[in-house]
């Protein structure tokens, strides 16, 4: 059974006991979350649900389970015969949810 879910205006598919890294969710570790805006439900007898625009009385249960930073992307600009060079970096940051139910 899996489910398709808008989560920050972002569609994630999202399975039963699976981890999910979504942008950073302002909540705490530990903590309960529901996403509510089901676009699409799969069940395992091969019904699909598709919404419109969302599943009516679907809901996706999870638990933050940490905060993490993905790896480090290098943002280098540089003009040509003026000695301009500029090296940055940037790390995004996501949050672990574990998907413990979908019903």
């Amino acid at each position: 059974m899996y489910a398709i879910v808008e989560i920050a205006g972002k569609q994630y598919r999202v399975e039963e006991n699976k981890f999910l890294f979504t942008d950073l969710l302002q909540t705490e570790e530990g903590a309960k979350v529901e996403f509510e805006n089901i676009l699409l439900v799969d069940h395992e007898d091969g019904n699909i649900k598709v919404g419109e625009p969302s599943v009516k009385g679907v809901k996706v249960t999870g638990k933050v389970v940490e905060h993490v930073k993905g790896d480090t992307v290098i943002v280098f600009k540089k003009k040509r015969r003026k000695g301009y060079k500029k090296r940055n970096g940037h790390r995004q940051r996501y949050t672990k949810v574990l998907i413990e139910n979908i019903k």
